[in-house]
């Protein structure tokens, strides 16, 4: 007679059974597990007879890290709340506690009830997939279960976002970018999916930055408080919804890059704060674990359990959601312990500096497990000050990022551009002075939501002049943006020429598109996007300097300039690019060219398909053999006002 096959439990989401294994225990106390999401939280279970998995869940197992709790038990809808109910065991010393409830389904609304030294606490899950949606603020229990279909896309997006790719962000608050068509709602996880796509195709996109979706109690922040590290928001949807939205993306040619926050939480009770009486994932001291600008707490680096739990925050949205690469944050704040501090309100480290010696172990680490675990995925800083290589690999020194944010070519371009052009010929260094730098990190060139918020107004607000020279400013801004080296990142309603400020709680004003004016400026957004990825000098050399050279970068007194751009392979064609940012046209101006022959005028900001006047060049100019710039030929050009021009060698 046959041996019945042995009934166990497993989980829905991982196949492994419940529990945490010795290993699990000495990665995280070690500070590097990165799988926590598998372990951790909450798992439903079914059983499993030999090979064959039941259908229905039979339960659900929990485990938390609390060291310092005395007694945890999971409260919920199945046990009326009741705490020690389903009581957790410690496994060990480790600080961990575990247990299975039965009753306990996908769906369900639970927290941890913990007895602590300062009393009883109820907790939502660190570590859970769903939450309730605020102000509720109980963890869900989910799995994962989702049938991908972006097999196509995941073989090659490796290449999407290689330093020589032509990459285009548009950088989406996704609360905000549309509303339901005659409801003040946003569009969720599935409905956004379509028109988002369609969007980014029609403007030539390559990838969408979504800002924050982790789970936040306030949605004013933005997504930036975040108190659910492995949960998307609820606000939208599920954790299904969320990868129905990437999976569409992907289908349709367009990657996706998440915000992430690893520099502070939120203080919210329910969270992570004290979590287990203590302060657990936060520093215990003010001047270390509380961030004066956000009013909120830092974590503490130090601490091996709380590496682990980042660690494994970033690889889950990346294993999981599929997510093509992270943009983490704030990193400026984490490398220095006296950011936005004064004398008195911060603590040197062991050495006597001002580095944060534990934010740097753990972004380090960071690096190196993602692109050991995900090597076709890029990590993206939002580092706003001159720590050297942040985008150069660990083994060289560096921080391990793969692509660094520009914010000086930001503010120094933006200073530039509000400048009345009658006074830029003063400030011409605003924007020469960038390439002293430009290929000492590999850069991405922001104009983010930071500069369209806090009463600084909309890009197209910030242009100086009349209605027309706004709009030829901000013209010119984009076009001045395509011809630098860097990979290029534009923040939603920019493409509309939004003359007011970003405001969450209101959807891009679309109707804009209605004028001329504002059409012209989309029509523009996409002619730069489709002319920087079709022409490889525009792009193979964003990150390297054979990619770039000055052509003429003196004429300040005309408030001139011009570049090269050029493809480090030899396979593509010298890109020239022509501004003239003043107001006044500028004929029979002469100019040094690579080669010889004639030169085709690729884009001009000032057609009138933009909204401009129409001068130029009649579609190319022949170049002569008459010296200049350090060049055998030169081409003689119409400059309009207020303009970027692009040309290139004919054939």
């Amino acid at each position: 007679m046959a041996a019945r096959p042995t009934v166990t439990l497993v989980s829905v989401d991982t196949g492994r059974p419940p529990g945490v294994t010795e290993n699990d225990v000495w990665l995280l106390n070690e500070g590097n597990h990165s799988r926590l999401a598998e372990v951790l939280g909450a798992h439903p279970l079914v059983e499993q007879r030999g090979d064959v998995l039941g259908d229905e869940v039979a339960a659900c197992s929990f485990a938390v890290w609390a060291p310092n709790a005395r007694a945890v038990s999971v409260i919920g809808d199945w046990n009326g709340w009741r705490p020690g109910a389903d009581q957790l065991r410690a496994h060990g010393s480790s600080g961990v506690w575990q247990g299975i409830a039965d009753g306990a389904r996908p769906g369900h609304a639970y927290k941890f009830h913990l007895d602590t030294p300062v009393g009883q606490l109820e907790k939502a899950d660190p570590v859970a997939f769903a939450a309730e949606q605020a102000p509720a603020t109980a963890s869900v229990i989910a799995d994962l279960a989702y049938a991908w279909s972006d097999d196509e896309w995941m073989a090659r997006r490796r290449a999407t976002l290689a330093l020589d790719a032509p990459v285009s962000i548009y950088e989406l608050h996704l609360g905000s970018w549309r509303h339901a068509e005659h409801e003040h709602r946003s569009l969720n996880y599935r409905e956004v999916a379509e028109p988002l796509a369609d969007h980014c195709l029609a403007l030539g996109f390559t990838h969408v930055e979504l800002l924050p979706l982790m789970e936040h109690p306030f949605y004013g922040s933005w997504g930036y408080q975040t108190t659910g590290y492995f949960a998307p928001t609820s606000r939208f949807g599920s954790p299904q919804d969320l990868m129905y939205l990437i999976d569409h993306l992907h289908q349709r040619g367009v990657g996706v890059i998440f915000d992430w926050v690893p520099s502070h939480f939120p203080s919210d009770a329910h969270a992570l704060a004290e979590f287990d009486g203590t302060h657990l994932y936060e520093h215990e001291d003010p001047r270390l674990g509380f961030h004066p600008d956000w009013e909120s707490l830092i974590f503490n680096y130090d601490r091996h359990e709380v590496r682990s739990f980042l660690l494994s925050s970033a690889c889950h949205w990346l294993d999981r959601f599929h997510v093509d690469g992270l943009r983490v944050d704030a990193v400026a704040s984490m490398l220095y312990l006296d950011y936005s501090r004064k004398a008195g309100e911060w603590l040197p480290n062991e050495h006597g500096g001002n580095e944060n010696l534990g934010a740097l172990r753990f972004l380090k680490r960071l690096n190196e497990v993602v692109y050991e675990r995900f090597p076709d995925v890029q990590t993206i800083a939002e580092e706003s000050t001159a720590w050297p290589m942040v985008s150069r690999p660990t083994s060289m020194g560096g921080l391990g990022f793969g692509m660094k944010w520009d914010m000086g070519w930001m503010h120094d371009t933006l200073e530039y551009f509000v400048e009345d052009p009658v006074h830029r010929r003063f400030h011409h260094d605003e924007l020469t002075f960038r390439m002293v730098y430009a290929f000492t990190e590999n850069y991405v060139l922001p104009l983010s939501h930071d500069e369209v918020v806090h009463g600084k107004g909309s890009l197209l607000a910030k242009m100086p002049g009349d209605a027309w020279q706004q709009f030829a400013n901000l013209r010119a801004l984009f076009g001045w943006m395509t011809a630098m080296p860097g990979k290029k990142l534009l923040f939603m309603g920019a493409e509309l020429a939004q003359p007011t400020e970003w405001n969450h709680d209101h959807e891009l004003p679309w109707h804009l598109l209605g004028d001329p004016a504002h059409a012209g400026i989309q029509r523009w957004v996409a002619d730069l996007n489709a002319l920087y990825a079709r022409e490889p000098g525009l792009h193979r050399g964003d990150c390297v300097p054979e990619g770039f050279a000055w052509v003429d970068a003196a004429d300040a007194p005309a408030s001139v300039l011009s570049v090269l751009r050029r493809d480090p392979t030899g396979s593509g064609r010298d890109v020239l690019v022509v501004a003239n940012l003043t107001p006044v046209p500028r004929h029979g101006y002469r100019m040094g060219v690579s080669v010889g022959g004639r030169w085709v005028e690729l884009a001009n900001s000032d057609g009138e398909p933009y909204g401009g006047t129409g001068v130029g060049n009649l579609g190319g100019v022949d170049a002569s053999p008459d010296p200049m710039h350090g060049f055998e030929q030169s081409v003689v050009l119409t400059l309009p006002p207020l303009a970027v021009l692009f040309f290139a060698p004919e054939g």
